[in-house]
């Protein structure tokens, strides 16, 4: 079997299919046929998406309920294949709504490129130089994109920064408003037409000119408070405080902190057609801000013993360009939520992440997370161990009654089922 194939992006999805079908072994025409159903994408949107499509991967699609952000009630889609991540995002809504559910704010759509000069004999000359011609660098990046320009985003401003040990450059921020896009491509393009200026001011030689996706000029922050009543007392809000100080202080416990933290998160960025690595990037890049990784959310305890959340992180998010306005699914999940700005689904997506965190601490410091995690798990192990729909629940149940969530205890009861 060789994998070089001269234009393989020139066939049609059919015949990538049975190309794949004649050159790997074991694979199977039923098995091919499964990625004939293209869904809601349609089979011309399929092979128009990404280069050598072959076809599409379907990711659950839930509803997370109870959520009430900035005083206004949602249903929120996210698509995720981990069990539990809806489960526990709509109990933590639940348990914020008491006290008003979701504050949440965000601070503007300012997105920046970088442009990376190097050569440059003098340095800080270089600098005042290009900071003398800001207008017009300004003026000539607006001219790439007049629509945004029109509707009132574009260039703001120009940031230079210097570095001067071992490989000396200068780092030009080109600072822009993408409204209610996410901007890679704006501002990518921006960076492109500024470039040979920038050299012919400097006499350097312009090399990366790039997106920074560590966006922390477009953060995203939310807050929410659980009466203490609702958790069974100060003790559990005590616990979740001390848990949240764990992974404040201790990077290996603040990587899973995070990750669950990004489970909600991600989960609604990708029901929207938007970019999952550049937000995933963003935040943990900013939870190391301060020169060790740290969490993303911070719990405390109000004057009435009542425990308050609050989280911060970049949040490059849009409504237009992209997946979002091509993705016939995407855009209806925007639509239930009832977005029309991008700042509204940035802080949305803040708030569920910080939902996210509040479940994972109460069950970490009360139960424990394999209990509630496993009891929704335990549904999958069953269908891994053949149980028809008929029996599915049932297997599941006696799983967790007998807190053996294994596949091989599956396949025994299934077999005794039959």
């Amino acid at each position: 079997m060789t994998s070089e194939i001269s234009k393989f992006y020139q066939r049609s999805m059919k015949e990538r299919q049975e190309i794949l079908l004649e050159r790997v072994k074991g694979l199977s025409s039923e098995e091919i046929h499964l990625y004939q159903n293209y869904g809601g994408l349609g089979e011309a949107l399929t092979d128009q998406l990404i280069e050598n499509s072959i076809g599409t991967l379907e990711i659950p699609l839930g509803i997370a309920v109870n959520f009430t952000v900035n005083k206004r009630d949602l249903f929120i889609p996210m698509a995720t294949e981990e069990s539990s991540v809806v489960a526990a995002a709509s109990h933590a809504a639940k348990l914020a709504r008491p006290s008003g559910g979701f504050k949440a704010t965000t601070t503007g759509s300012i997105m920046f490129s970088q442009i990376q000069l190097v050569g440059a004999a003098d340095l800080h000359g270089a600098k005042m130089k290009i900071l003398e011609n800001k207008e017009e660098i300004l003026e000539l990046a607006r001219k790439q994109d007049p629509t945004l320009d029109h509707l009132g985003g574009g260039p703001l401003d120009i940031e230079v920064r210097i570095f001067e040990h071992q490989h000396p450059m200068l780092i030009v921020h080109l600072i822009v408003d993408t409204l209610d896009a996410m901007g890679a491509n704006a501002v990518n393009t921006m960076a492109e037409s500024i470039a040979p200026f920038l050299e012919s001011l400097t006499g350097g030689e312009v090399l990366l000119k790039i997106i920074s996706n560590l966006a922390d000029k477009r953060l995203a922050r939310s807050r929410c408070t659980v009466k203490k009543e609702d958790l069974n007392g100060e003790q559990v809000v005590d616990a979740i405080i001390t848990a949240s100080k764990f992974a404040s202080q201790d990077p290996y416990r603040a990587a899973t902190h995070n990750k669950g933290i990004m489970n909600g998160i991600s989960a609604v960025v990708l029901a929207t057609g938007n970019d999952t690595r550049a937000v995933e990037a963003g935040a943990h890049a900013y939870a190391s801000r301060l020169g060790h990784y740290s969490s993303l959310t911070t719990w405390e305890k109000s004057n009435d013993g009542d425990l308050v959340g609050t989280i911060e992180l970049p949040m490059a998010v849009g409504i237009i360009g992209g997946a979002t306005s091509i993705h016939p699914k995407a855009k209806t999940n925007v639509k239930i939520m009832g977005v029309t700005k991008a700042h509204q689904l940035a802080e949305i997506i803040a708030s569920v992440g910080l939902a996210q965190n509040l479940t994972a601490l109460k069950a970490l410091a009360t139960d424990g997370i394999q209990r509630g995690h496993m009891k929704l798990h335990a549904k999958n192990v069953a269908i891994m161990a053949g149980a028809g729909e008929e029996v599915v629940d049932f297997i599941a149940d006696q799983l967790v009654k007998e807190g053996q969530v294994r596949v091989d205890r599956a396949k025994e009861l299934v077999d005794q089922w039959k």
